[in-house]
Parts: C-alpha cells; sequence; structure tokens
C-alpha cells in the first residue's frame, strides 16, 4: 500500500502525482504572518523552568506553581528521551489555577516541530462520529512523522520562459501547449530545459515569472517557487516581496527535502476517496461534507507503511502531547479506549487535567438493574481506578494575594492597560477573595471606563463601579440563595 499524498495549495504538482515509494513529497504551504488578538494565556512563553530543571519565581509569563512547574519539567525530559509511553500526566486543582496555562507552557517548550493536539472532554460527544473515533483522530494528530528525502531537483532563476503551441489534433480550431522551454541560472552556470505541458500548468498555477528562483522535481514535475531573485531587489523602495540568493552549484542538482506531517493527515487523504472530474462526482463531493470516518483496517495499514519506511531511515517518528482538558466529561467507554490506545507502540504523550473532586464516572449511572440506585461509580476526579493507576498526578494550589498581584501586572503590560498602584492592589484583594479569572475579566471593562471618563490610567473609581455592575459567582450564588429563601418555596427561582 502507497500512502496517498494530501492536497496543499504549495503544491504545483499535476493531480495524482506521487513519489516513486508514495511519500508525500510537497512541504505544506507557509501560514500567513499576521499579528495575533490577545487571548487568555497570551503572556504564557514556557515553563519558567531554570537550567537545573528548578522554577523560577516569575519566568516567562508564569507566576507561582514552582512544584506543579518542576513536575512537568521532569516530564518534558521523559518525553524527549523517548521513555513516555504509556505514563499520562493528571493535572489536578481548583479551577483558575493554570493547569491550561501549563498545557500551553509545555508545547511552547517542545516547540513548532512537534505536535500538540489540545481538545476537551466533551468534544467526543458528536452525532456524525463515533466517541472512539474522535479520541483516535486526536491521538493520530499527536503523533507526527518527519520524512526525509534526498531528491533530484533543477534549482536556479528562471531566465527564460517560452511556451511553444501547436495546432490541435482533436480539432482545427484553437491551438495547444506542446512543450516549455524554461533557462535556468545559478552561480555555477546555465541551462535551458525542455518540458511537459503539465509542468507548464504547475508553472502557471505557481505564478513563476522571469527573476524568481524556482526548483522543479525531476520524477514528479513539481513545481515550488522559493521567491525573486536578490538581483532585483533595488527595483522599488518597498515592495511586499520576499528575496533570496541566486542558488549556488550546478541546475541540476540532489537536494534533500523535509515534510513534517501527523498521522491523522496520512489518514485523511488515504480515507478520502479520489473522485472523478465528471459532474456528478464533483457534486457529490461538493454535497458529502460532514467529518470522515476512518477505518481500523485503514490505520493498520498505514501504520506498516510507516515502519516500513521508519525501518529504511527515509522517515522519523516524532511523538507529541495529547492534551484533554476537562477529561471527566469523558464516560466509561471512552476511558476504556484510553487504557488500550496508551498501551499502543505508537502512542503520544497524554496530559489530563481535571478540577473535580470524588465524582461519579460518566456512563455508570444507569445500570439497567431494577431497583438500583442509580448513582453510578463514584471515583476521584471521575476518572476509573485502572486508569488513575497508570497517571502520574500534579496538583496545582490557589495563587496567594501576592502572586495574583503578580500576573495582574504582567496580563495588564500585554493588554497595554496602564493601572495606578492602588488599582492593582484592589483588584489583587479581588482576585483573592473571589478568584484570579474574575479579577482578569476586569481589566479591559476598567480601560474602557478609564478612556470614556478621558482618563490615561485605571483608578479605583472604575474598579469600584466595575464591582457593582458586575458579579462574581460566589456574590451571584448568594443573591440567588437569598432569593430562593425569600421566595418560600423549594422549586427553582425565576429572575425577574
Amino acid at each position: 500500500m502507497s500512502l496517498a499524498q494530501p492536497t496543499a495549495s504549495s503544491s504545483a504538482a499535476p493531480a495524482g502525482t506521487n513519489s516513486g515509494n508514495g511519500i508525500i513529497t510537497q512541504p505544506p504551504p507557509p501560514t500567513a504572518t499576521r499579528e495575533s488578538r490577545i487571548a487568555t494565556h497570551s503572556h504564557i512563553k514556557g515553563l519558567g523552568l531554570a537550567d537545573d530543571g528548578t522554577a523560577m519565581e516569575m519566568s516567562q509569563g508564569f507566576v507561582g506553581q514552582r512544584t506543579a512547574r518542576e513536575a512537568l519539567g521532569l516530564h518534558l525530559q521523559l518525553l524527549r528521551m523517548g521513555r513516555h509511553s504509556g505514563r499520562p500526566l493528571l493535572l489536578v486543582g481548583p479551577p483558575g489555577t493554570g493547569k491550561t496555562a501549563m498545557a500551553l507552557a509545555m508545547s511552547q517548550e517542545l516547540g513548532s516541530k512537534v505536535p500538540f493536539c489540545a481538545m476537551v472532554g466533551s468534544e467526543v460527544y458528536s452525532g456524525e462520529v463515533k466517541k472512539t473515533e474522535v479520541l483516535g483522530s486526536s491521538f493520530r494528530r499527536a503523533i507526527g512523522l518527519r520524512i526525509k528525502e534526498t531528491k533530484e531537483v533543477y534549482e536556479g532563476e528562471v531566465t527564460e520562459l517560452t511556451p511553444s503551441e501547436a495546432e490541435n489534433p482533436l480539432s482545427g480550431y484553437g491551438k495547444t501547449i506542446s512543450h516549455v522551454i524554461v533557462g535556468l541560472k545559478t552561480v555555477k552556470g546555465t541551462k535551458q530545459l525542455r518540458l511537459d505541458p503539465s509542468v507548464y500548468e504547475a508553472i502557471q498555477k505557481e505564478r513563476v515569472v522571469v527573476g524568481d528562483v524556482i526548483y522543479i522535481e525531476a520524477n514528479t514535475g513539481a513545481v515550488k517557487r522559493v521567491g525573486r531573485s536578490d538581483a532585483y531587489a533595488s527595483e522599488f523602495d518597498l515592495e511586499a516581496e520576499e528575496y533570496v540568493p541566486l542558488p549556488k552549484g550546478d541546475v541540476h542538482k540532489r537536494k534533500e527535502l523535509v515534510q513534517d506531517v501527523t498521522l491523522h493527515d496520512l489518514d485523511m487523504a488515504n480515507a478520502r476517496p479520489q473522485g472523478g472530474q465528471d459532474i456528478m462526482s464533483v457534486m457529490g463531493q461538493l454535497v458529502k461534507g460532514g467529518r470522515t470516518e476512518v477505518t481500523d483496517k485503514l490505520r493498520r495499514e498505514i501504520n506498516k507503511v510507516v515502519d516500513r519506511y521508519i525501518e529504511q531511515g527515509v522517515a522519523e517518528l516524532v511523538p507529541g502531547v495529547l492534551f484533554i482538558d476537562e477529561v471527566h466529561m469523558l464516560d466509561m467507554e471512552c476511558f476504556t479506549y484510553l487504557n488500550r490506545a496508551l498501551e499502543s507502540p505508537m502512542s503520544p504523550y497524554v496530559v489530563l487535567a481535571s478540577n473535580r473532586g470524588m465524582t461519579t464516572i460518566r456512563g455508570t449511572e444507569y445500570d439497567g438493574v431494577v431497583g438500583g440506585s442509580g448513582e453510578g461509580i463514584r471515583s476521584p476526579h471521575g476518572i476509573p481506578v485502572d486508569l488513575l493507576d497508570r497517571c502520574m498526578i500534579v496538583k496545582t494550589s490557589l495563587y496567594s494575594r501576592d502572586e495574583i498581584r503578580k500576573v495582574l501586572e504582567i496580563r495588564s503590560k500585554i493588554e497595554g492597560i496602564v493601572l495606578r498602584q492602588e488599582a492593582l492592589d484592589r483588584l489583587a484583594d479581588e482576585g483573592e477573595k473571589t478568584s484570579l479569572r474574575f479579577a482578569l475579566q476586569l481589566l479591559t471593562p476598567a480601560s474602557i471606563l478609564a478612556k470614556t471618563m478621558g482618563q490615561t490610567e485605571v483608578g479605583l473609581d472604575q474598579i469600584g463601579e466595575l464591582e457593582g455592575l458586575f458579579l462574581d459567582a460566589k456574590r451571584s450564588t448568594g443573591v440567588l440563595r437569598g432569593m430562593t429563601n425569600g421566595g418560600g418555596g423549594g422549586g427553582s427561582s425565576v429572575l425577574v
């Protein structure tokens, strides 16, 4: 079985082209660089560990949780050494203690080349695919494959691009492209190529013009535009163009190409049937939509091919991290699948997170026994004991007032908000009394109020006004409890 090639906009190879051994040959298209918006964890840049593995008090956006961060640092060493299999990590602690932030910090520490897949326990409940299929695809997303191939390519700056036309043999009207003449230049010399019309189509898709630096694969005819030759860099004062130097060596050379894909990419590329070009096939692909379910048989076949490539030294397996937040939302069927998946030789490093204590495992509430209690099986963190035994558990604790103040200080700098010292102290007190999340949520509204009042700094007036406008969870619970008691009834109260 040969692996199908995922379609990518950057690949200008003709449809259906594969390399001789069936491995994906074209790198994925580069992501558009743009300013990322300020999100909940924009200030997190890493775990903030010293060289000896100890957690610094305040580093890389992290404050506090030193014991938990040091434990994650040790697990990162396990991951880098390849000794992570079957050892899931469970982060437990109250809400708002940085469990998700730690998982994101792990992804920052690993770098962009190591796959990181984050999901929430409730994502498995879908009407389109099975729960185990959602978990299985997430596992495959977190396992990378680094493919290295040495290929024969023609590389250089385009000096000539001349299509040659001929009479259309199928009809007496119009002309067709018979071949294309491409001239390529490097530092060492020049070469003129006579290429197939299909390669000319690929050149047109890449929008190649004279003066661009390109390379053409000798086996497949795939064309990749590298950039504009730096000889044309002085044409304009301002231009949104990437300039590259003139390639060295001969035009015809052997070049090593590296591509990072995930096993899920391979599953999707081989699960989707390649439809024809007729109108019915095209309409069928448009109407179908939805998610594609990959069979276990197909995955086993793909695993065999991947194993063969690894033995040949063509590919390298890169185990990543799968982070499952709110793991108590999974049911018994999912936990059984997790037990089996963790024992697989192709398993990523799994990190779980839960903010529950003793709670009922989902899926065990209705035992089917007439007259049964229907309460289900209660277990720590809503996880079965057999899976809990596999986990290495790390506890996160509530933040102190000083730590909350430091987090607010870092966050205000990220969001560009100027806080007076008394306002920062008031927010720190509010965070200690209610929660860190509530205090962080008040930052942006306070900045808006300050601008409305014509002030550049957030002071006590804005914080006091916001405390009257918004309720935290504890005050809201007290209000509802008072309404229920005053309403004189057991049932649900209605807000008027």
